[in-house]
């Protein structure tokens, strides 16, 4: 899977007006099939430390777009499994070192492939070894490293708890079983990463930005503890922290001060969706701003207008169109970014 930008770039067909834009499901399809014939382009190999991550991104599109097997699922299967280590951690790409990241990219693509029999019969007990391998990436104040040199972020936290609820093993999934992490002290960290202003940011102290919300509050969600912590107040404040994300373009930016992106349209978004306050956005706007950042001839979603598309801004522009109610989009699931249909099989506190 291809990480380069373009061919194509965002714009509004001629002679359209933006009450005309539709989004064009089979281009969107075609691009994301095509973008593994790009191997003779230097930007591919150049973007390998990020395949694990194209993968899912394009996967997750497609399933969404209702195409969830436009990709094969026995060339998927295969990559995806020679990325994986003894540790039981997944590196980017053969041969790259584990990753926390990477180990949940890879866990939710098997997921949605329905992989985890080949991930046992490949080596034996395959998903307690991934959920080990989480484990023991987690610090003494409840902070998780992304991997064996110790660098810890929110994001590495959410990826933990996300992944293992995925595998089934976060501790309300097993109780009759010594729990696996310390839930109680992750939580307690993402709490003290709470900012005055409602949002959250990646370590205690640190500014509130939309990317981090999004970790923060996913974490909370999937332990279960979003609504006790938050309360109505808490959701109001932070509401309203994200919802002046939108701008007067109707495209969100990810702090005060900064360009839109489409991707923001899911990190915002899910937030807002999470707590209960999406509507607090103008979804008509949203709606418009991301469909004018699809190339309407070559497929692709773009950060912005005229700028070139890629694979990470088509999933997150196609992910937000799916949370405002746009037609056709199956649903998706707020905490993980994948089908609610599929998720709804997890376990939930």
């Amino acid at each position: 899977m291809s990480l380069a930008a373009g061919p194509g770039r965002g714009h509004v067909a001629e002679g359209q007006l933006p009450e005309e834009l539709k989004l064009v499901v089979d281009k969107h399809v075609a691009y994301i099939q095509s973008l593994d014939t790009r191997r003779d382009e230097l930007e591919y190999h150049l973007t390998e430390h990020l395949r694990i991550g194209g993968i899912y991104w394009g996967l997750t599109a497609l399933h969404l777009l209702g195409q969830p097997d436009a990709l094969p699922r026995d060339g998927l299967l295969e990559y995806v499994l020679s990325c994986l280590h003894d540790d039981g951690g997944f590196g980017a790409a053969p041969g790259h070192d584990a990753h926390i990241l990477y180990t949940g990219y890879s866990v939710q693509i098997l997921t949605m492939i329905d992989g985890f029999k080949a991930l046992e019969e490949k080596t034996p007990g395959g998903k307690q070894k991934v959920a080990t391998f989480i484990a023991n990436l987690q610090q003494y104040d409840g902070r998780f490293a992304g991997d064996q040199w110790g660098e810890t972020d929110t994001r590495f936290l959410f990826s933990a708890f996300y992944t293992l609820s995925l595998l089934g093993y976060m501790p309300h999934q097993r109780p009759s079983e010594p729990p696996i992490i310390d839930v109680p002290a992750a939580t307690a960290y993402i709490k003290a990463c709470h900012n005055f202003d409602g949002g959250f940011g990646v370590a205690p102290g640190a500014e509130s930005h939309s990317g981090q919300v999004f970790t923060c509050v996913g974490a909370l969600s999937v332990a279960g503890e979003l609504d006790s912590y938050l309360g109505e107040e808490g959701k109001d404040r932070l509401g309203a922290w994200l919802s002046e994300r939108q701008l007067g373009s109707g495209g969100l930016n990810g702090r005060p001060e900064k360009l839109v992106d489409v991707c923001y349209s899911w990190w915002v978004g899910s937030s807002l969706a999470m707590i209960d306050r999406l509507h607090w956005l103008d979804k008509a706007k949203l709606t418009a701003f991301i469909l004018q950042c699809q190339d309407p001839e070559q497929g692709g979603i773009a950060d912005r207008p005229e700028d070139m598309v890629d694979v990470f801004h088509t999933v997150f522009g196609i992910a937000g169109l799916s949370l405002v109610g746009y037609p056709g989009i199956g649903e998706v699931d707020p905490a993980y970014c994948m089908p609610k249909h599929i998720t709804a099989r997890i376990q939930r506190p």
